[in-house]
């Protein structure tokens, strides 16, 4: 994918991710507070490589890296996860501009639905979904680590 998106005062090309991101990732992940010490996120990365069916995009402002989200699909449901946005260009609609470049991918692809998970203490987040037209399912979500990310 390639596709620039414009915002107040500058323009953000899209792109897939490249090896060369990988540092600035996830810088922009820490800054962005989305890594957790049981993740590690260059092997989140690695594992995404290896994936076929979703996409992982990088926004740059003049070769700056600026924001990440990995798309997934799994032949029923589509995930989100790593959206993150450059806290000097939050509240310019960039994230919202991403999630529709996101949900325009998954639709192409055949994808009905798309899911992820929000950390319930992450209101600001919680309100940016919510103002995408993201409502919470009435689902429980399990998880089990199978390999340890130490």
């Amino acid at each position: 994918m390639k596709c620039q998106l414009k915002l107040q005062g500058a323009n953000v090309d899209i792109s897939e991710f490249e090896s060369k991101d990988t540092v600035a990732i996830i810088r922009l992940w820490q800054v962005c507070d989305l890594i957790r010490p049981w993740n590690d996120p260059q092997k989140d990365i690695d594992r995404k490589m290896t994936d076929r069916n979703g996409a992982f995009w990088v926004g740059r402002v003049d070769d700056k890296v600026v924001a990440s989200i990995m798309i997934g699909y799994d032949g029923h449901r589509g995930t989100i996860n790593y959206l993150a946005i450059d806290p000097a260009f939050k509240g310019q609609g960039f994230g919202r501009q991403l999630m529709k470049e996101a949900e325009a991918f998954l639709i192409s692809i055949g994808c009905p639905k798309v899911s992820f998970c929000v950390r319930r203490d992450n209101e600001p987040v919680v309100q940016f979904y919510d103002a995408l037209g993201y409502k919470p399912d009435d689902v429980f979500f399990f998880g089990k680590r199978l390999i340890p990310d130490d």
